[in-house]
């Protein structure tokens, strides 16, 4: 099983959608908590559908279920937390929301899993591929950047 992740920040969209018809993979999951309002038009939850179907020959699903609150975002972009305590709290939630156990295997296994983020490093999206690839087992992790 491999899971990707990728970013859209400070990428332009011959090479988001270029890196994603690379990989071979067959779903864009978004993971975002809000997928229609961010800087990059492509990445809008509507035009980026069409434009996987059309480029990519991705399906496109939303799950908010992998996507941080707005007070655990807001902690970490406007009260300052820091990574540390904003992991803490994601991971918590994530183990609340039982996600290895409510998202299908079937829907992430061989699926890139979008956020804005551009590096993963400090990005919920490796959170969230780290959480289900440790409770699944057997999975492996590419970032495409």
């Amino acid at each position: 099983m491999k899971i990707y992740t990728i970013g859209f920040t400070k990428k332009p969209a011959e090479k988001f959608f270029g890196l994603l018809k690379e990989s071979g993979a067959s779903t864009l999951v978004d993971v975002r908590l809000n997928n229609v309002s961010q800087l990059s038009g492509f990445a809008k939850r509507d035009d980026l559908k069409y434009f996987l179907g059309e480029l990519c020959g991705m399906a496109y699903v939303h799950r908010p279920d992998l996507a941080p609150t707005q007070p655990i975002l807001d902690d970490l972009k406007k009260h300052g937390s820091g990574w540390a305590a904003y992991e803490e709290k994601f991971l918590g939630l994530m183990a609340q929301r039982r996600a290895s156990e409510t998202v299908p295997r079937e829907l992430v296994t061989n699926a890139v899993l979008l956020c804005s983020e551009h590096e993963p490093h400090e990005c919920h999206r490796r959170l969230v591929a780290e959480y289900l690839a440790e409770r699944w087992g057997g999975a492996t992790i590419e970032h495409l950047v």
